[in-house]
C-alpha cells in the first residue's frame, strides 16, 4: 500500500529526513493547513517519522476531513471501516467515505461501491455498487476496475459479459491486481470473453501466483498436470470441472495517497 501523500517527495533541495518533515507539518497543522494535517495522519499510520499510532493517525485525518479534505474523508472512513484507531462503525465508515466520494476522491467511490456490494453500513444494492465502482474505475482506480470486472463477470448490477469483464480486469491487472490478474487468467483459461489461450492463461496465473493467490497458485499447479491426471481435481473446463473462480468483491480498501 502506498501512504504516502504525493506532496511528500523525498529530499528536495534537502536530505530526505522523515522527522524534519513532521516538524514543520505539525507546526503548520497547529495552525490549521488541512492537507499538513492530513500528512500528519499519514505519517502515524505508518510510523515514519513518528511513532506508529493508529489514534494519532485518526486525531490528525479527523481535524484534516472537518475541514473537507477528501483524502482525509478517504482514510478517516478507512479507519472506521477497518476499527484501526477507533471502534469499528460501517455506518461512520460510509458517511465518510460518501463525502469524499462526493468531491471525486476515487479511493472512497471504490470503496463505498464495497460497502454497497456487500451490504456493511448501507442496505446492498447491486445498481449503486456498480454505479460508484465505475465512477472511481474511470478514474483508473485498479480495485474499482477488478471489482467492475467482476460484476460484469457474474451480471449483479449489469447485464453479465464476458468482453467487459475482461475489459476492466486487464485494466487492473496491467496495475498488479491479483485477483484481476487471477480472473484473467480464468477467463484465457476457459476461453471467455476472449480466444482461448493456455498460454496467456499460465502468464497471467502466474502473476497472481507470484503475488500470493491461491487460487492462481492451485490453478498454476494444474497446469503443469496432463488433463486426464488433473480431471478429478474438477478445476478446469478442459476436464469437464469448473475453475476456481473469484464470486467474492475485492476489499477496495487501500489508503487514499493524497
Amino acid at each position: 500500500m502506498n501512504f504516502n501523500s504525493a506532496r511528500d517527495i523525498p529530499g528536495e533541495g534537502v536530505p530526505q529526513d522523515d522527522a524534519e518533515a513532521v516538524r514543520w507539518w505539525r507546526l503548520a497543522a497547529d495552525q490549521g493547513v488541512a492537507e499538513a494535517q492530513y500528512n500528519l495522519g499519514v505519517r502515524y499510520a505508518t510510523g515514519r517519522g513518528v511513532p506508529q499510532d493508529d489514534a494519532e493517525a485518526v486525531r490528525w485525518y479527523r481535524l484534516a476531513a472537518d475541514q473537507g479534505f477528501a483524502s482525509a474523508q478517504s482514510n478517516l472512513g478507512l479507519r472506521y471501516a477497518t476499527g484501526e484507531g477507533v471502534p469499528q462503525d460501517d455506518a461512520e465508515a460510509v458517511r465518510w467515505y460518501r463525502l469524499a466520494a462526493d468531491q471525486g476522491n476515487a479511493s472512497a467511490q471504490s470503496n463505498l461501491g464495497v460497502m454497497y456490494d456487500t451490504g456493511e453500513g448501507v442496505p446492498q444494492d447491486d445498481a449503486e455498487a456498480v454505479r460508484w465502482y465505475r465512477l472511481a474505475a474511470d478514474q483508473g482506480d485498479a480495485s474499482a476496475q477488478s471489482n467492475l470486472g467482476l460484476t460484469y463477470d457474474i451480471g449483479r448490477g449489469v447485464p453479465e459479459d464476458d468482453a467487459e469483464a475482461v475489459r476492466w480486469y486487464r485494466l487492473a491487472a496491467d496495475q498488479g491486481i491479483a485477483s484481476a490478474q487471477y480472473n484473467l487468467g480464468l477467463k484465457y483459461d476457459t476461453g471467455e470473453g476472449v480466444p482461448q489461450d493456455d498460454a496467456e492463461a499460465v502468464r497471467w496465473y502466474r502473476l497472481a501466483a507470484d503475488q500470493g493467490d491461491a487460487e492462481a497458485q492451485f490453478n498454476l499447479g494444474v497446469m503443469y498436470t496432463p488433463p486426464a491426471a488433473a480431471c478429478h481435481r474438477m478445476t478446469r473446463r478442459r476436464c469437464g470441472g469448473t475453475a476456481w473462480r473469484r464470486t467474492k468483491v475485492l476489499p477496495a480498501r487501500s489508503p487514499t495517497s493524497g
